[in-house]
């Protein structure tokens, strides 16, 4: 294939050519290159905050991809396609067609959700869902984004700082743990420190600087460590790489935070790691002997992540010994597997593997939990509240514990008998009565621990309680029992709206939407739901609620109320001017629509009752006029300079102090705005009632109304209109 680049870009091209031949199983070649220049050409003329051209930022992530988690060629690809659907006119479509189906899921699962929800954390938790859904089709959805993130991570002090601490925030409290799931550790290192430096610059520099002083010592001290080690390996004719364990800042960060101690005592700074060019697991308990035999182990702090690997397919056995001077080391000792597998997760499986299928079931065993997460979860809840579960997972420590029968569950920390019935599965967990613990029945809410062999207790007749959601900690608990809740839930309002239906149709009443609203309010309910609940419930009396006198004696008592004011404000306004050939014609004004000073009328002329004032936007004149439109005369208000005119409001809302003071100077500090009269009645903790304010067009009452919505405990401020009470 011809490329149209410049020498700079063809160097370019080579070089993740060559990293790709030397890491991954096979190479297309064409594909790569084609890839490349579409990428090139799709954002050759955008650039980033740093002022380099945008192209290097998929270029780079390609590299990262390439290099720190090799996979194969379509996940390079994908990583230099990542961006093109986002930012320019290309479609998925058309990089289906071009390059493959494959690589247009994974640039589609990258891919950040436009505006569609509104609210920042809404639309976070949903781009987080579709990434997640995605990456269960194909994991390498998810690779392709941890380098994404990752390059964004290395490129961000070029932007704005209070976007630097909303990126780095994600980045530490989404990313990092997510990478640390499926085992990229050398990625989950650098995110937290590369986040921490741009959250808390002041203590990332105390550390750094800490870590930097004591360097020489503790090389010294690790050397004189290792010495009898590396002795006793080569008399064993073991073959090994020993390194001292990199020093992650961020984590040194969190041990002082959690342990509260100082940098000086934090134990784990002198570590060492062995990794053992065998593939004989054995081997690794060969060494630790060896290692007990030269220095004393402190048994709690043995971690055996080779018998019982971490969900993230990490293994390693971990011990703490004491060392020269009494000071504390930790060893840790794997195969080259397992430290390729610590490292690049995923990636590493995938090799070993030799396979290139996604649909490789291991792999499936990878993901798994993500489904649990988010196998029930609809588009609707997507809220702050499962993002924020969501986030909890990813931090949790995990416990292991058995089945009567034997069978390993691995379960967050403080984990109880509820979520492990749920692990077990849904309807175990919905039937769930007790549990026994090593024997022992225990209540539901009991924290269960590491080693514990637990036994579920059910009835049929037992179903979720609410209060098991203030227990619970895994997301698959939480959301099987707010499932559960909810599908009851809809069945109580379905039976309330039923009954309501029923006792409207018996009465022969008529309510619309914004009827029912009205009454809701008035009844004191937030909304529809509380109020069909309430019904089901028994806690309404819809007899009192409907009694057709009570309306009928409300509904009189705003209209003598209206037609009060409307004759108030026509007189003050001085009348009607009727003009044209019907000038001096006696007039009235319409019932169907009361018009009144600020609403733009028109005449109609009756047969024996003169003329009708309408307004002109009267459903009852547009009708009329249809056949008699010669019947229209023009009519208006007397204007003359500087007049006002008297505009009634209806008001509504909570009866909390200060509420009246508050509307007064609203009104009166808007362009001296003057009170005719205020007429308002409290019942309970509401208040409703009229206002009437002089003002000198609709503009002006319109601005006034906007005003008043704004005061704190308002429900409503309308026009005052007979049509709207």
């Amino acid at each position: 294939m011809e490329l149209t680049i410049s020498i700079k870009h063809q160097r370019m091209l080579e070089d993740l050519l060559k990293i790709c031949k030397k890491n991954l199983p096979s190479v297309n070649e064409e594909l790569i290159k084609k890839a490349f220049q579409l990428s090139y050409e799709s954002h050759k003329n955008d650039f980033r905050a740093s002022g380099e051209p945008y192209f290097n930022h998929p270029y780079e992530v390609a590299m990262i991809v390439a290099r720190e988690i090799p996979l194969d060629d379509i996940s390079v690809v994908s990583a230099l396609l990542h961006d093109v659907v986002e930012d320019s006119d290309i479609s998925l479509d058309f990089i289906s067609k071009e390059f493959s189906k494959e690589v247009s899921e994974i640039v589609d699962g990258v891919t950040k959700i436009g505006g569609v929800f509104k609210g920042q954390e809404i639309t976070q938790a949903e781009n987080y869902r579709k990434m997640l859904l995605s990456m269960v089709k194909d994991v390498r959805v998810i690779l392709v984004k941890f380098a994404d993130r990752l390059h964004n991570m290395r490129t961000l002090e070029f932007v704005h700082p209070q976007k630097q601490r909303r990126i780095a925030k994600e980045t530490l409290e989404i990313y990092a743990p997510f990478a640390h799931r499926f085992g990229l550790g050398i990625l989950k290192w650098e995110m937290e420190d590369l986040s921490f430096k741009y959250l808390n610059k002041e203590a990332y520099d105390d550390i750094a600087n800490k870590i930097k002083n004591t360097r020489k010592e503790r090389e010294s001290f690790i050397s004189r460590f290792s010495k009898p080690i590396t002795e006793k390996l080569k008399e064993h004719h073991i073959k090994y790489e020993l390194g001292g364990r990199p020093k992650h800042l961020y984590s040194v960060y969190r041990k002082m935070i959690i342990q509260n101690r100082p940098f000086e005592d934090i134990y784990d700074l002198l570590a060492i790691r062995i990794i053992l060019e065998s593939d004989d697991t054995n081997d690794c308990y060969y060494v630790l002997g060896i290692i007990n035999q030269l220095y004393k182990p402190i048994a709690d702090r043995f971690k055996d992540f080779i018998s019982i690997p971490k969900k993230n397919n990490y293994q390693s056995i971990h011990t703490t010994v004491i060392g020269p001077d009494g000071k504390l080391v930790e060893v840790q000792i794997r195969t080259r597997k397992m430290h390729e597998i610590a490292e690049r997760g995923v990636a590493a499986h995938w090799k070993y593997k030799e396979k290139t299928s996604t649909n490789d079931k291991d792999l499936e065993e990878w993901v798994s939990w993500i489904r649990d997460i988010f196998e029930h979860a609809s588009k609707d809840e997507a809220t702050k509240e499962i993002l924020a579960s969501f986030k909890l997972n990813l931090y949790q420590d995990e416990i292991y514990i058995f089945t009567p029968k034997g069978d390993l569950r691995r379960l967050p920390l403080n984990s109880t008998p509820v979520d492990f019935a749920f692990e077990i599965h849904s309807n175990v967990g919905y039937r769930c009565i007790g549990a026994k613990v090593n024997g022992k029945i225990v209540p539901l809410d009991t924290v269960i621990h590491s080693g514990d062999q637990v036994e579920i207790i059910t009835s049929k007749n037992q179903h979720p309680n609410k209060s098991w959601l203030q227990f619970v900690q895994t997301h698959k608990a939480k959301n099987s029992i707010r499932k559960y809740l909810n599908k009851e839930e809809e069945k109580l309002l379905d039976s309330g709206k039923e009954i309501w239906d029923r006792k409207i149709k018996k009465l022969k009443l008529s309510f619309t939407s914004d009827d029912l609203s009205k009454l809701v309010r008035k009844l004191k309910f937030d909304n529809n739901r509380q109020f069909f609940r309430a019904i089901a419930q028994d806690k309404v009396n819809l007899d009192e609620i409907l009694n057709p006198k009570v309306e009928t004696d409300e509904k009189e008592s705003v209209e003598i109320a209206f037609d009060k004011f409307a004759n108030i404000a026509r007189n003050i306004a001085g009348g009607i001017v009727v003009e044209g050939d019907a000038k001096g014609f006696a007039y009235t004004y319409a019932k169907c629509c009361n018009p009144i000073p600020g609403d733009q009328v028109i005449g109609y002329v009756t047969i024996g009752e003169g003329i009708k004032i309408h307004r002109k936007d009267c459903k009852n004149l547009i009708n009329m006029i249809k056949t008699n439109e010669e019947r229209l005369v023009p009519v208006n208000w007397p204007k003359s300079d500087g007049a006002f005119f008297v505009a009634g409001l209806s008001i509504r809302g909570d009866d909390v102090p200060g509420i009246l003071k508050d509307i007064s100077n609203s009104i009166t500090t808007y362009q001296n705005t003057n009170i005719k009269s205020v007429n308002i009645t409290t019942n309970d903790s509401m208040f409703k009632g009229t206002i009437t304010v002089y003002v000198k067009d609709l503009e002006h009452l319109t601005k006034l109304i906007e005003r008043l919505k704004k005061n704190r405990g308002i429900y409503t401020v309308e026009r005052f209109d007979a049509e709207n009470q």
